[in-house]
């Protein structure tokens, strides 16, 4: 029998094995089998869509999926139920949302989340989709940092003022409604060689007036993006009185910086007193109603793509679209950005009322 010296042998290194069972247990732990859906801030048509779409394909995946009724003011008032495909039937035509929506101060306060948190953790709840703008989002992303629960953000808002998505939910619906009011203005306007100055909705974001405004020939479009010169839309009102064009609409943003239509309307009564000028703002109009064939088609994309975002491990994302395809914005990133209107547009509005 042959004997080594033991300061010959090669020295062997044991390598410490993952410990494979606690790996499965955490990503066990990260898995998502109940979730929480809800719509938050303003309304916007297509809300009802992006629901139906959210609660079937949870069930599809065989997810229990729960409703929270008034979005944060419901979860922490535990206004929580849980949904079947018979919740969601006969919705998808509908406007408002049938899980009713709110704003929650208390929500802002680290004692609120913590009470909200307690009503999910109770049923299990281990997902949350939030249908909202990017308040709701900023919400969303506080939760999840503080509470460890996912969430997915869908973009559902009149305004269309998030980053990261060519849609959001309502936009259509509502810039398709201010062109049925306006038409109608037009129809009025010119039995009368009149000026109207309409107002739609837009406090931070002018997309909705220069739709709209495009989409009707409107002569000047006054968005809170652009900076207004009052000087110059005064001049080219004038311009247009001396070649006998007494048919002029003007669309604004309620977020215009001069101060809305009727402040434009005292100052060209003011300047120009051969126009005959009214005033027309469309307000809550613009909320309501069914939503168009577009606004139902992306929510519920939508809507499936925030619930497969959940079973992938895709946490804490905006589910957008951008290029026809689905697009996904870190919520970090989703609150901080906003889309911007370039100067092409309205050199297009421009040239198109001359």
């Amino acid at each position: 029998m042959v004997k080594f010296a033991t300061s010959t042998l090669p020295k062997i290194t044991l390598r410490k094995l993952p410990n494979i069972l606690t790996q499965t247990n955490r990503s066990m732990e990260k898995k998502v089998t109940k979730i929480g859906v809800m719509t938050s801030g303003g309304d916007s048509p297509g809300m009802n869509a992006c629901i139906r779409a959210v609660v079937r394909t949870g069930l599809y995946h065989n997810l229990e999926v729960f409703g929270i009724t008034r979005g944060y003011a419901g979860m922490i008032d535990d206004d929580i139920h849980q949904m079947d495909s018979r919740s969601v039937a006969n919705i998808i035509q509908r406007g408002g949302t049938i899980l009713k929506t709110a704003r929650c101060k208390e929500f802002m306060t680290a004692e609120g989340r913590k009470k909200a948190y307690e009503n999910l953790k109770k049923r299990g709840i281990n997902g949350l989709i939030i249908i909202g703008g990017d308040g709701s989002f900023k919400g969303a992303q506080i939760f999840s940092h503080e509470f460890d629960i996912p969430c997915i953000g869908i973009p559902g808002t009149i305004d269309k003022d998030i980053a990261g998505t060519d849609f959001t939910i309502g936009f259509d619906t509502a810039v398709n409604t201010a062109v049925e009011a306006i038409d109608k203005i037009r129809d009025t306007a010119d039995a009368h060689d009149r000026l109207f100055i309409i107002e739609v909705m837009g406090r931070d974001a002018g997309y909705i007036a220069l739709h709209s405004g495009i989409g009707t020939g409107a002569e000047h479009i006054l968005i809170p993006e652009k900076k207004t010169d009052v000087e110059a839309v005064l001049i080219s009102l004038q311009e247009k009185e001396r070649r006998k064009k007494l048919v002029n609409i003007v669309v604004v943003a309620e977020g215009d910086d001069f101060g809305g239509a009727n402040h434009l309307a005292i100052v060209v009564k003011e300047r120009i007193p051969g126009f005959d000028v009214r005033v027309a703002i469309l307000g809550h109009i613009q909320r309501g109603g069914s939503p168009s064939s577009m606004d139902r088609l992306i929510a519920s994309r939508m809507g499936y793509s925030a619930v497969e975002c959940l079973l992938e491990g895709r946490f804490n994302v905006m589910v957008g679209i951008m290029n026809n395809k689905m697009h996904y914005t870190p919520l970090d990133n989703a609150v901080k950005a906003k889309q911007k209107i370039s100067d092409e547009w309205m050199k297009i509005v421009k040239i198109l009322a001359s």
